[in-house]
């Protein structure tokens, strides 16, 4: 019994310890005033900024969003271009595992995300078994 709580007390006063240091970083200030400026943009999660940061970021919002939506595993980005207002990304998705996995279906969905970041819309553009070529 003891010995359980010496263990239940480390993790108490390791947490304390590392909260202690958390606000000592938080309270110390930036060497230069384009330091400042940049610590208040990275800290700040504003839509346009991530939405600036290009196709990468894009295609993992598209995945991200689709996946919460339709429930199903993404395979991967066959595409990504700038729209009007945003994105456009095509991600394939899993639909319908199966062994063996050659006979699995998958699908491609068009996403379009808005100029924030934010999934406008989305529509399946093709269905097909994995591994048949696009004759």
């Amino acid at each position: 019994m003891p010995e359980q709580r010496e263990q239940r007390a480390r993790p108490a006063a390791t947490s304390a310890q590392s909260a202690a240091k958390t606000a000592s970083r938080s309270t110390s200030k930036p060497a230069s005033k384009s330091a400042a400026k940049g610590a208040t943009r990275s800290g700040s999660t504003s839509a346009s900024a991530t939405a600036s940061k290009g196709p990468e970021e894009a295609a993992r919002r598209a995945s991200r969003s689709l996946t919460r939506l339709i429930g199903h595993e993404t395979e991967g980005i066959s595409a990504v271009r700038r729209a009007e207002n945003g994105w456009r990304v095509h991600v394939d998705v899993l639909e319908v595992p199966r062994i063996p996995d050659t006979t699995s279906l998958l699908a491609t969905y068009e996403v379009e995300l808005d100029s924030k970041g934010h999934l406008a819309q989305y529509r399946r553009i093709r269905r097909y078994r994995r591994g048949a070529s696009d004759d």
